[in-house]
């Protein structure tokens, strides 16, 4: 049984490493063969050991976690950078599978499959009208580099149904999502995770802002839940000066490790603003946190997540996984920023919620900070805090205002995505042949009337009561994402966050800071929360 040979394995280690077999493993075995031989029924082997170890973690951290064999592939994919797939993003509608993108270049695009196909069978086998879930859908399509599938597919305005031989291949999964001049003298670039491939994307886009004489850097890394710390400590590089202390690790078992910048990086230099929020942690809370620590730019946003642990992977025989917490990381003023987790997983995974109810997200004098984690900036002797994530320099308040219950509705039923699949279906060639120019469609382009009938009447079909002071308040928002799906559509990520952006309080408060001399200067050799 796989879970005796995983005991027999540890019993080995033990033996050849000298180290005593601890007194409580001995108890588990002498379970494990108790209920093994006695037990009254026959024992699912299998999901006896999962459950000993998920219980054995679910005691420590709520990082440390079990990874089932089948899925740690999936799990890996979005660090990697890259999956084997066919290349298209989907939705499934009415038990119907649409193409909502083709990846540039990608295989799906190569056969000829468009956005808005209809895929009706794959490999001969009907998928229409099944209880199609995205599950089913990665199983179809996802496999081997060089493999062949072929998409049965129904094209609006044609009768006769196509088939596509598309053969897989690597599909990159982009950790940068945009990036632009957000001004004559600002660049943006959004990072969504940090992944094997994130340093190379940030140069590549760091590279083309210069050529556009870039002075100022925003980089956004709001709602970035983290990834490689190698990744993170990458960015920082490119930020700070050589010879500096980036992050220092340390555990039990492991001794501390500095990370020390080693490269001219190329953006030591400019001016430099980091962008947050509740639900950026880990990772971005590294590079945020050496930016702060070492003057060398301002955060803005909301207090970040607060996730200071390392996890570590460890394989086990049958190709599950253990991540492992193993050590804490400390920013460059020696914080941790690791919040409390000692009243368990639950309570540990809503705090960001007990946030909002407390009234932190939208008032800044409802940040209380913990005298005891006060530390210094290395360079101006700033006050920062630690033990509960990155306090930001400047705090930008969320617009509670345009998140009205109507607005959570539309979009947690998937309203929002189902009406613009819709509406794209029927308007994107109009649309390409109107606008061709990128600038044209964001000085000229407007949410007529129609477009508003059409979305509410899919609202009411789903039973959502249309408040219509909810709806004025909401109304800004759902047009600008409006229009920030269509130029998505139209053209690339880039210019849907462009268009996003043109609403957000934080990148407009943010362009305020970065581009006042004064007051960026003043925030970094005085500090304080504003």
């Amino acid at each position: 049984m796989k879970f005796t040979a995983s005991i027999l394995l540890i019993f080995s280690f033990f033996a050849v490493t000298g180290q005593k077999v601890d007194p409580a493993f001995s108890n588990i075995n002498t379970a494990w063969q108790v209920i093994n031989n006695f037990y009254v029924d026959s024992v699912d082997a299998n999901l006896l050991a999962k459950e000993a170890i998920v219980s054995m973690l679910k005691k420590l951290d709520p990082h440390s976690v079990f990874i089932p064999a089948d899925e740690v592939k999936a799990m890996n994919e979005p660090l990697d950078g890259n999956f084997e797939g066919v290349g298209i993003e989907f939705t499934i509608i009415r038990d119907t599978l649409i193409v909502v993108s083709a990846v540039q270049g990608g295989p799906s695009q190569k056969a000829g499959v468009l956005i808005g196909d209809r895929i009706i069978a794959i490999d001969g086998k009907n998928i229409a009208s099944t209880g199609l879930k995205n599950s089913d859908v990665f199983v179809l399509l996802r496999g081997k580099k060089g493999t062949v599938v072929t998409l049965s597919v129904l094209r609006k305005g044609e009768e006769e149904i196509r088939n596509f031989k598309v053969e897989r291949d690597k599909i990159p999964i982009n950790s940068v999502d945009a990036f632009y001049m957000i001004s004559k003298s600002t660049g943006y670039i959004k990072v969504s995770r940090f992944s094997a491939n994130t340093h190379h994307e940030f140069l590549t886009a760091l590279k083309k802002l210069k050529k556009e004489k870039m002075d100022n850097l925003i980089i956004d890394l709001r709602s970035n839940g983290g990834g490689y710390l190698k990744a993170a400590l990458d960015i920082v590089d490119e930020l700070l000066g050589p010879e500096k202390l980036m992050l220092f690790t340390q555990g039990s078992s492991f001794p501390r490790r500095d990370h020390i910048s080693t490269r001219g990086g190329n953006w030591e230099k400019g001016g430099l603003l980091v962008l947050i929020d509740e639900y950026s942690a880990s990772a971005s809370e590294i590079v945020a946190g050496a930016v702060q620590d070492w003057d060398r730019g301002v955060v803005v946003g909301r207090r970040s997540f607060g996730k200071g642990l390392v996890q570590r992977p460890f394989n086990l025989p049958d190709g599950s996984e253990i991540r492992l917490t193993i050590a804490k990381y400390y920013t460059p003023s020696g914080r941790s920023i690791q919040k409390p987790y000692e009243k368990g997983t639950v309570d540990y995974r809503e705090e960001v919620y007990n946030r909002f109810l407390k009234g932190e997200l939208v008032y800044r004098d409802s940040i209380h900070y913990n005298n005891g984690n006060i530390f210094y900036t290395r360079q101006n002797k700033r006050v920062v805090f630690g033990g509960g994530g990155i306090m930001p320099d400047i705090f930008v308040p969320l617009d509670s205002v345009l998140y009205t219950d109507l607005y959570k509705e539309i979009h947690s039923l998937g309203v929002f995505n189902r009406f613009m699949v819709k509406y794209l279906d029927n308007n994107r060639d109009d649309l390409k042949q109107l606008y061709t120019v990128f600038q044209d469609f964001t000085n000229k382009y407007e949410i007529d009337k129609s477009i508003w009938e059409g979305l509410l009447i899919d609202a009411r079909s789903f039973g959502i009561n249309i408040n219509n002071e909810e709806l004025k308040a909401s109304a800004p928002l759902i047009e600008i994402q409006i229009k920030a799906a269509i130029a998505r559509a139209l053209w690339t990520s880039c210019e849907y966050f462009q268009i996003l952006n043109t609403l957000n309080t934080t990148v407009k408060n943010s362009l305020d800071v970065i581009e006042n001399q004064e007051l960026y200067n003043q925030l970094l050799s005085k500090g304080g929360i504003l």
